[in-house]
């Protein structure tokens, strides 16, 4: 183990009275996790990577103006603010997101696949895909929201619900009643998934 790596709490300290380095160290430390995260729900490199700098632009703003609030939770933070800046390019943009299969969570639905796929599989495949894709965007915004945290971005239920400012038993509230929307709309619109 490195003793010689800083806290994040220390390097905002150093930041704070004077070494501009330590947030250079600290951005550093988190800009995988955030950029990966940013990457995954805009689907656009070019786009990610503007977020990216809106994000931590937004944070150093924050800190300098001293309205950051160290709670030990430095990487939290910047993902929700990650988030939010999603969420804003999203609304300014107005389009409906598209959904790949493994971000549809099959598994989510019950269907999984095993075999190795044939032309004809992978034609029905894509129609599911598309089908699962058109569900998931029928949802409502909150439940859509903690779909894409947990499938595309892999984020915990604990995450989640720091990331958008609620419970933890609401943000699993929310998938529950995504999970039962879906299989509803499934059985009404008599969607057959192999």
């Amino acid at each position: 183990m490195n003793v010689n790596v800083l806290s994040d709490r220390v390097l905002l300290n150093n930041y704070l009275l004077g070494d501009r380095s330590a947030i250079s160290e600290l951005i550093e430390r988190h800009s995988k996790r955030v950029r990966n995260y940013i990457g995954m729900m805009v689907k656009d490199d070019d786009i990610a990577d503007d977020i990216f700098q809106e994000t931590f632009i937004k944070a150093v703003k924050v800190i300098d103006e001293g309205r950051y609030t160290d709670s030990g939770k430095f990487l939290s933070w910047i993902l929700r603010i990650a988030h939010n800046r999603v969420l804003d390019h999203f609304r300014r943009q107005k389009s409906s997101r598209q959904v790949n299969e493994s971000e549809a969570g099959y598994d989510v639905i019950g269907t999984l696949r095993f075999a190795e796929p044939t032309t004809e599989d992978e034609m029905v495949h894509s129609e599911m895909e598309q089908t699962i894709r058109d569900l998931v965007e029928l949802l409502p915004e909150e439940q859509r929201e903690v779909v894409r945290l947990r499938y595309y971005s892999k984020l915990s239920f604990q995450e989640i619900a720091e990331q958008t400012e609620v419970s933890i038993n609401t943000a699993l509230g929310r998938m529950r009643y995504a999970l039962i929307n879906l299989r509803r709309m499934i059985k009404e619109k008599n969607i057959v998934l192999n």
